[in-house]
């Protein structure tokens, strides 16, 4: 099918081609820009956790206050990202994506000249902050840049696989960063990062406001912040305090509500921030569900098999980020195939759930892990398959997700895709930490807690409850992945390409 321009007319056959042929040269090192700013922004949610002894024990804060560390990154990141896509569609996503790289890389360099607990905590709001508009700018950039189906497939496996294995990468980085520098260094190795992305984006991207004719949506934007924000730290409080917790319960309730009023408010606002005929899409629907269990699932991966790789089998930081490499291989190369051979050829309704199948298989042979369990044995074979497996969800459901939607909204969907995989996130965190806990806790029941091999034993029994229960998230996805997906191939690829804005 022609590739339409924003007047909705076909460019002739010759103009159609000099255009193409024009911007080829140039989107392929713009992938490359893209890809090296969403890593700064994936990476950072990990990165900093392998670091986090090194910072308290030089800050001197206590453990309770440790996990603010984290948590003031998520709260601002989520509850701020829907704002940062409408920005990118308002005012032209060159300047939003710039803006982004600067904000994050100060932050950064702040967090790691950070003096105390309260000055790295600022930093690292402020990288959320900033994250939140760099990432929708980010991949709306790459659904408008790449406008031939094939390409646009090659695109998404690669942003897809950095998505997906980012954390991972983080974890490795930040665990050679520690051992040969310093904690600080896991916050100005972003400074070097966004160097060569503001580079990158300011001599190739070119600007163009697609919905310059709208208006924010002011109080749609204080509905679904505020909703983010509180929902986020419901879950995040159930970390530290009971499910029954005002704190926890509360803040969840009172998050619920707000983004329901938000729902309601889009249907009646002039110019809504999440146009809900975005959301109304069948296979749309479908992959920001996929993204939401993919965050979710994925936490049982990095958090706990880093635990259990680190306190069990006595790896060094660095030694357990190359022990994911090859779960990030897997995955970016089922990546590939599932995006640009699988999804053109045999449809969503196959490929997703096939992806989540094949993480559930994965996660729930990782379960059978012992106090004598080996890497090569225990866990190498395991963590490949499910890289397998969410390299056949991930990449495919962001293409889904941000493919067919009108120039002018293309920034407001890339933000809804990184907030499902941020509140995805959170929930992992809380869900499966409460039942790792409870699971340790209903094991050293009744035996002698003084015992080392009771209390080993017993941390097993958290890291396997963990598994079992991401294994049965990621079966829930292949459940409603088959349910909501359309038979046949994707129908929104053929009318998903805009012109290049150069």
């Amino acid at each position: 099918m022609p590739q339409k321009t924003l007047s909705g007319r076909a460019p002739t056959g010759a103009a159609a081609g000099t255009a193409h042929d024009a911007a080829a040269p140039r989107r392929w090192w713009i992938l490359a820009v893209i890809a090296v700013a969403q890593l700064m922004v994936v990476l950072d949610a990990t990165i900093v956790n392998i670091a986090l002894p090194s910072a308290q024990a030089d800050l001197g804060f206590s453990d309770g206050n440790r996990q603010w560390i984290v948590t003031a990154y998520a709260l601002a990141f989520a509850s701020l990202l829907l704002l940062g896509g409408r920005i990118a569609d308002l005012f032209g996503r060159k300047p939003a994506f710039l803006a982004g790289v600067v904000g994050f890389a100060a932050a950064s360099a702040f967090g790691g000249a950070a003096t105390g607990f309260g000055m790295l905590v600022a930093a690292r709001a402020l990288q959320g902050a900033f994250g939140a508009l760099l990432a929708p700018a980010a991949l709306s950039l790459l659904n408008t840049t790449f406008t031939d189906a094939r390409e646009r497939a090659r695109a998404f496996s690669v942003y897809g696989a950095i998505a997906g294995a980012g954390g991972a990468v983080g974890l490795l980085l930040g665990g050679l960063l520690t051992d040969a520098l310093d904690w600080r260094w896991t916050l100005y190795v972003n400074v070097a990062i966004a160097v060569l992305a503001f580079t990158g984006g300011w001599l190739l991207l070119g600007n163009h406001r697609d919905a310059a004719d709208s208006r924010l949506d002011v109080p749609g934007t204080v509905l679904v912040a505020a909703g983010l924000f509180t929902l986020v730290y419901g879950f995040s409080n159930a970390e530290t305090h009971d499910w029954g917790s005002p704190l926890t319960w509360g803040f969840l309730t009172a998050g619920g509500v707000l983004l329901a009023a938000f729902a309601w408010w889009q249907t009646r606002a002039a110019h809504p921030l999440l146009p809900l005929r975005i959301l109304l899409d069948r296979d749309r629907a479908a992959s920001f569900t996929a993204v939401l269990i993919t965050g979710a699932g994925m936490f049982g991966v990095f958090l706990f098999l880093t635990y259990y790789l680190q306190l069990n089998l006595g790896f060094s930081p660095t030694k357990t980020g190359v022990a994911f490499l090859p779960m990030v291989a897997a995955l970016m190369v089922a990546a590939q195939v599932g995006t640009t051979v699988l999804l053109p050829r045999i449809g969503p309704k196959a490929v997703i759930p096939l992806g989540f199948a094949i993480a559930t298989a994965g996660m729930a042979w990782l379960s059978g892990i012992g106090l004598g369990s080996h890497y090569a044995s225990g866990v190498l074979p395991q963590i490949v398959v499910i890289g397998v497996g969410l390299g056949l969800v991930m990449p495919p459901a962001m293409q889904l997700a941000t493919g067919g939607v009108a120039a002018e909204d293309a920034g407001v969907a890339s933000a809804t895709v990184n907030a499902m995989q941020q509140v995805g996130g959170s929930i992992g965190t809380a869900l499966l930490n409460t039942l790792a806990a409870s699971a340790a806790t209903d094991y050293l029941a009744g035996r002698d807690a003084t015992s080392g091999a009771v209390r080993a034993q017993a941390t097993i029994e958290s890291y396997t409850t963990a598994f079992w229960w991401s294994a049965a998230l990621f079966a829930a996805g292949t459940l409603i992945a088959f349910l909501l997906y359309r038979r046949g191939l994707p129908q929104q690829d053929a009318t998903a390409a805009t012109v290049v804005h150069m």
